[in-house]
């Protein structure tokens, strides 16, 4: 029943031109460089890849070039979030045929969901492929929650194989795991409470800040892995103040400015997100610039 997915998959970012066209180059660099710094698997268009700013071709696009350079070193996962169940099942069976390793399958957007229609969207989705799936649980941001019922009513979908926890209560992992035991691989889904969830059980972390500081994101859960919670505490609390950037509305701006400031791609967004400025951007710049001076693990 399980994936075998484990440790640091990064919500990778999608690179654009100065005229915000896709730059498919600067994005395989980064995807390169973040399997090269050791990360075990990538999540590709989640939030941070901006998969709500693409076009349908755009998607699958981007899709292709992250199954070429990635070349099966560590699992491709892509995002599934689309405004309705149709359009979500004919990506994930395009995104089966392009070669992706799993899907990571949102709730459909704008529309707040019953349960009964939560499953259903879900179970539709998981019909169209025979890709391990993992779901996606964001309440603040998605207004709607994969509770208990759900997950007991996709019991017998076997390709819903994991679970990417992003609601900001830790106990969330004890009660899935008393709940469904093993039937689920759960992933800490929120950057700042991502050691808690590791603790608690969770396989794996679905990271923002490892797009800019991979080096201390793989360090940290190889140190939870062993046990080792004095070295991975070391480092949780100097990566903090970042990892609650996770947890704002601009993220996405905020992440990737952070990958900008680290020479790691570039801040530049799609709107209706639009880069950080003022006080917000020489805040965030600050934070980053002191988290440089003071790595713990990678390079001053």
């Amino acid at each position: 029943m399980t994936t075998g997915w484990h440790g640091v998959f990064p919500a990778a970012t999608t690179q654009f031109n100065e005229d915000l066209s896709i730059d498919f180059d600067a994005t395989q660099r980064v995807l390169d460089a973040l399997v090269n710094d050791g990360v075990n698997g990538l999540i590709v268009m989640g939030t941070c890849g901006e998969n709500n700013s693409l076009e349908p071709e755009e998607k699958r696009k981007v899709l292709k070039a992250a199954v070429e350079v990635v070349n099966g070193r560590v699992p491709v996962v892509t995002g599934v979030s689309e405004f309705d169940t149709r359009r979500a099942a004919a990506y994930a069976r395009d995104a089966e045929e392009i070669g992706a390793d799993g899907l990571m399958v949102l709730p459909a957007m704008v529309y707040v969901p019953k349960p009964h229609e939560l499953v259903a969207h879900f179970k539709t989705v998981a019909e169209a492929t025979g890709l391990p799936i993992m779901l996606y649980n964001n309440p603040p941001a998605y207004r709607v929650n994969i509770g208990s019922d759900v997950l007991e009513a996709l019991d017998g979908v076997k390709n819903i194989k994991a679970v990417k926890e992003s609601a900001p209560d830790p106990r969330r992992f004890t009660d899935l795991i008393n709940a469904f035991g093993d039937r689920y691989d759960l992933f800490a889904g929120l950057d700042d409470v991502a050691l808690e969830g590791m603790m608690l059980g969770a396989k794996g972390w679905v990271s923002g800040l490892t797009s800019a500081f991979p080096a201390e994101s793989v360090a940290l859960i190889a140190a939870a892995d062993r046990g080792d919670w004095i070295e991975a505490r070391r480092i949780y609390r100097w990566f903090m103040p970042l990892l609650h950037l996770d947890a704002e509305h601009d993220l996405v701006q905020s992440i990737k400015l952070a990958e900008q400031i680290m020479g790691r791609g570039s801040e530049r967004v799609r709107m209706p997100r639009m880069p950080l400025e003022g006080a917000r951007r020489a805040e965030v710049t600050a934070m980053v610039e002191k988290a440089a001076a003071t790595r713990p693990i990678g390079p001053k």
